[in-house]
């Protein structure tokens, strides 16, 4: 994949041009890229391709964090709550 293709509008790129970005910063930067890859694009793929060209040159910006978090698994669902959750106790007892 080439880089144009991971990084549509180049969100990432600016994100990386900000002198001072805080990492709150890269989050939002991070959401709208996300939100702004074209249909049928693997997003895990797209990271991996920006992960090989920025995390290199500024080893201590703040987004290298946010696009490695991107690549690591997601936390396994566990189920909250359910009827029990929904049914008021019976208090007259």
């Amino acid at each position: 994949m080439e880089l144009s293709l991971a990084d549509p509008k180049g969100l990432i790129r600016e994100g990386y041009a900000i002198e001072g970005i805080t990492l709150g910063e890269c989050r939002s930067i991070f959401l709208d890229w996300a939100l702004s890859l074209a249909a049928g694009t693997d997003p895990r793929e797209a990271l991996r391709v920006l992960i090989a060209h920025y995390p290199p040159s500024q080893p201590d910006h703040p987004m290298n964090g946010v696009l490695a978090a991107g690549l690591a698994a997601p936390p396994k669902a566990v189920r909250r709550g359910g009827r029990a959750a929904r049914i008021a106790p019976d208090r007259t007892a």
